[in-house]
């Protein structure tokens, strides 16, 4: 047997031999190989016919030239394929990846042999037998074909959306039924039931309802960095304010009962403005808290691209989540304490004694804002917006109605008991029970 050294000699000795090879073909055509070994004669590309007696007949298709530009030509129009193949035959293994995929190696298999699958999220192919995708930009994302990138879909709390329009139509609704309550207050606010436990405050707290009921529409929108700043403060301390009023309220019930009293010395309480500078002195404190807030870590708009896949969130980042909770905090320490006041004082001995009402009320508004919180941090995107615009909506409403629809029933449909002469003979009656 011959060794690899005997074989390469004799290899060499043929490639020798090949480049002194010169001949004539049938065709006329002279055949010679260079000092390579490489023929550059022209060749005709034959198509072979067998036909069922075993004859064969051959079909010019085409020409290899290397020495011409265009070195391989085939005339496909010519070409006879056998009856049992109905189009041109593959010569890979493989089908074509169209876009939208890219190929992938079959292992064990040769080169041509391959996989076509989906281009991964985020990624396209915009033509045939791509051997990698390309990754769309940040602002971007594939259509369903993955064939192109497409900017993605902004997605914000909107007025022409139905859950948008919804709230909206809530909060409005509510800021009228709030008006009704205030003219109903302001047209009889000589009868005893608007007189009792301070006008004033009653008014105030009106008021800062109606403006906590508006108050929601800035939270419906674009984002944008006026609304950002504004969402949360404003709300902050408008609720501030009728929170600190519901405070001064049930505070007045305490002093007005202690200081009937023959001993009592709560009597100089009673008409001053002590009540008034408990509103000023709560809200001015929330309204310490929300400058600190905007000045050091203010909110601002934000365009969150990881929460959701394909999609844009346009949202506004609270800067300091710090600041929200002590904003919330807040509001909830004055609930809180109103709560307990409103409760000790709610078997008060007095006709319009709505230190029970306060107490429900107190309680709603805790029960909601104690839910927010899980359902803020669980939520995403409109919907993080959408709870807490309900949230602002459920304890608005709780405390209005519990407070001021008791008084407007007596007002509008129990009249007797609205009169001066009815309130005299409630006190006399109780009077005279006490001291039994």
């Amino acid at each position: 047997m011959a060794s690899t050294a005997e074989r390469i000699a004799c290899l060499g000795q043929i490639h020798k031999y090949l480049k002194t090879v010169l001949f004539t073909d049938s065709a006329g055509a002279v055949v010679q190989f260079d000092e390579y070994g490489d023929i550059h004669s022209e060749f005709d590309i034959l198509n072979w016919i067998v036909y069922p007696n075993q004859t064969l007949h051959s079909i010019i298709i085409g020409q290899y030239n290397p020495r011409s530009s265009d070195q391989l030509m085939i005339n496909e129009t010519v070409i006879r394929w056998s009856p049992t193949f109905n189009q041109t035959p593959h010569s890979a293994c493989s089908e074509i990846c169209l876009p939208g995929y890219r190929k992938s190696p079959r292992v064990s298999h040769s080169s041509c042999c391959y996989d076509c699958i989906p281009c991964s999220d985020g990624e396209i192919s915009n033509n045939t037998d791509m051997e990698t995708c390309f990754k769309c930009s940040r602002n971007e994302w594939p259509n369903a074909e993955k064939i192109i990138c497409m900017p993605k879909i902004v997605i914000y709390l909107s007025y022409e959306e139905p859950l948008g329009k919804s709230l909206a139509l809530v909060s409005i609704i509510l800021f009228v039924i709030n008006c009704l309550v205030m003219i109903t207050f302001i047209k009889y606010q000589n009868t005893p039931v608007v007189k009792a436990n301070n006008q004033d405050l009653s008014y105030i707290l009106l008021i800062s309802l109606k403006l906590c009921f508006l108050c929601t529409l800035i939270f419906i929108g674009h984002p944008v960095e006026v609304t950002c700043l504004l969402r949360q403060t404003i709300f902050g301390v408008i609720f501030s304010i009728a929170v600190s009023s519901i405070l001064a309220k049930t505070t007045i019930v305490i002093i007005a009962f202690n200081a009937t009293r023959p001993e009592s010395k709560l009597n100089h309480w009673v008409g001053s403005n002590l009540f008034n500078y408990i509103v000023l002195v709560c809200t001015v404190f929330q309204i310490v808290i929300c400058s600190v807030w905007l000045g050091t870590f203010p909110p601002f708009p934000y365009y969150n691209m990881e929460d959701e896949v394909g999609k844009i969130l346009a949202e506004c980042n609270e800067g300091s989540i710090v600041g929200l909770y002590c904003v919330l905090g807040y509001m909830g320490l004055l609930a809180i304490v109103s709560f307990i006041i409103a409760f000790l004082a709610r078997k008060l001995p007095d006709l319009f004694n709505e230190a029970t009402f306060i107490s429900f009320s107190m309680l709603v508004f805790c029960s909601v804002w104690v839910s927010f919180i899980p359902a803020y941090l669980s939520s995403k995107g409109k919907y993080v917006v959408a709870v807490e615009i309900f949230a602002i909506l459920a304890s608005s409403s709780g405390l209005l109605g519990f407070i001021f629809v008791p008084k407007c029933y007596i007002i509008l449909f129990k009249s007797e008991m609205n009169t001066k002469a009815y309130v005299i003979r409630h006190h006399m009656t109780t009077y005279r029970q006490m001291e039994k």
